[in-house]
């Protein structure tokens, strides 16, 4: 497959809500694979497709213990709250505390356009909701209530 250069703030793809997936076709599979590919090379934990640069509905995280490709994911139901740090493949070198709801549930299409539903807590929960951040066009420096420089 391919590895994408992973797009940087101040980039105007990166504020643009993204649009959804109409039809899952050998293009978007083709995508999912290619943003599989960055998301390891960058080292990265979630991708989300405008951080290569187009503009749709589909995100990918991997934890460490698998990958999930989601389409068109929304969430649909949150609970709780985490405050924690993240930082971002397009925001380099800086990091930042964000509250985050600590339970969420998010709804999508799998790549087999099947739905699907999936409960997540704690990290999995902070990645899921700032990936689909992505999606509308936020970035976590948007929500942060506080910012550095990262430290080597």
């Amino acid at each position: 497959m391919a590895v994408y250069q992973v797009i940087t703030n101040p980039d105007p793809v990166l504020r643009q809500k993204a649009i959804p997936v109409e039809k899952i076709n050998a293009g978007v599979l083709r995508v999912l694979d290619n943003m599989k590919d960055t998301l390891y090379a960058a080292d990265g934990i979630g991708l989300a497709a405008p951080q290569i640069g187009i503009s749709k509905r589909m995100i990918v995280v991997d934890l460490g213990d698998n990958l999930m490709e989601l389409i068109n994911p929304e969430i649909v139901q949150q609970e709780g709250v985490q405050n924690g740090t993240e930082g971002c493949l397009s925001v380099p070198g800086i990091i930042g505390w964000v509250d985050r709801a600590q339970k969420v549930t998010v709804r999508f299409l799998d790549r087999e356009g099947q739905d699907q539903e999936i409960e997540a807590e704690d990290l999995l929960a902070r990645c899921l909701q700032h990936e689909i951040d992505h999606l509308n066009g936020i970035l976590f420096i948007d929500k942060a209530s506080e910012t550095q420089r990262e430290s080597d």
